[in-house]
């Protein structure tokens, strides 16, 4: 199979980012046949169909998203080239840092270790995007190339977060499947979450949100017999507490969501037998060995440890 160009490689990822020929040679400042024509070289190339085209534009097939998804990881290795290698001998890193993380750890966990990794590589320029933990998540955003890591909830014991495939119960470094690369950062314990004061938090409704879908956490629900059916969904955990402290009902939130909790609620401990979450990073093999991932990983493992 004959190699694919860098040009190539950017003409895919525009393409599958646009959505359509013509909005990806403007984007490019090709011509609509250009793009068109690039495309099916690099079908040719691949001996696959990369692309559904249609009425509407194009998409990607199942061999098109794979594609894409490589094309921009590989791309992302040109830019990062340079830098790599002006830093090399000065064990200093710099440019751009693409992170993605669900909303409680861009709020908490992230703010200090990018302090501290800005303190040491002024040249660092991190660029932070909350995505829900829900389907891939935060840890699909790597595998698709959009971000250089993630903080993601990991799987414990084969079970987890987002549909990622990403082992939490594997030590740091390890290879998960998909080719990425975790590390367990911290477990919280989660705790039942209630308006302050309440004589019979018991008693009151369920309320839960759609990231909240860790399946050693619904395990646990269902064998405890005195939480009932959620029946009331927010947004996110942060909704969620709001609405504990307004007597709207009771929740069970991780660690991290409880750092914005007021007096408005109370906090009970749910012992030894309750559901734990992990949170750690995922990256891409060959970004695991950047020197701005490096030291971002080190920073977090510092603020976590």
């Amino acid at each position: 199979m004959a190699d694919l160009s860098p040009q190539e490689l950017r003409v895919l990822a525009a393409v599958a980012d646009s959505g359509g020929f013509s909005a990806a040679g403007a984007a490019l400042g090709l011509t609509q046949s250009a793009v068109s024509h690039s495309v099916r070289g690099s079908e040719a190339k691949v001996g696959a169909v990369l692309f559904e085209r249609g009425r509407g534009g194009a998409s990607p097939t199942p061999a098109g998203e794979r594609a894409v998804a490589l094309a921009r990881r590989i791309l992302r290795m040109y830019e990062v080239l340079g830098a790599e290698a002006r830093g090399a001998g000065r064990d200093t890193a710099a440019g751009v840092l693409r992170i993605a993380a669900f909303r409680s750890a861009a709020l908490h966990l992230l703010p200090p270790a990018l302090e501290r990794l800005t303190a040491r590589h002024p040249g660092i320029r991190p660029e932070v995007r909350v995505v829900r933990e829900l389907g891939a998540g935060t840890a699909g955003e790597v595998a698709a190339g959009r971000a250089d890591l993630a903080i993601a909830t990991l799987n414990a014991g084969g079970a987890g977060g987002g549909a990622t495939g990403v082992s939490g119960s594997a030590p740091a470094g390890a290879a998960a499947p998909g080719r990425l690369l975790t590390g367990v950062l911290r477990e919280e314990a989660y705790a039942l979450v209630h308006p302050a004061g309440h004589p019979d938090p018991r008693s009151l409704p369920l309320l839960d949100w759609d990231e909240n879908c860790g399946s050693y956490t619904r395990d646990w629900w269902r064998a405890q017999d005195w939480i009932p059916r959620a029946t009331v969904k927010a947004e996110d955990d942060g909704m969620v507490l709001t609405m504990v402290g307004r007597g709207l009902g009771m929740a069970i939130l991780p660690e991290l969501s409880l750092r914005e909790a007021t007096d408005a609620v109370d906090i009970t401990g749910l012992g030894p037998s309750g559901p734990v979450r992990h949170v750690g990073y995922v990256t891409a093999p060959e970004s695991a060995s950047t020197l701005a991932v490096r030291a971002l990983i080190r920073e977090l493992r510092s603020e976590a440890g």
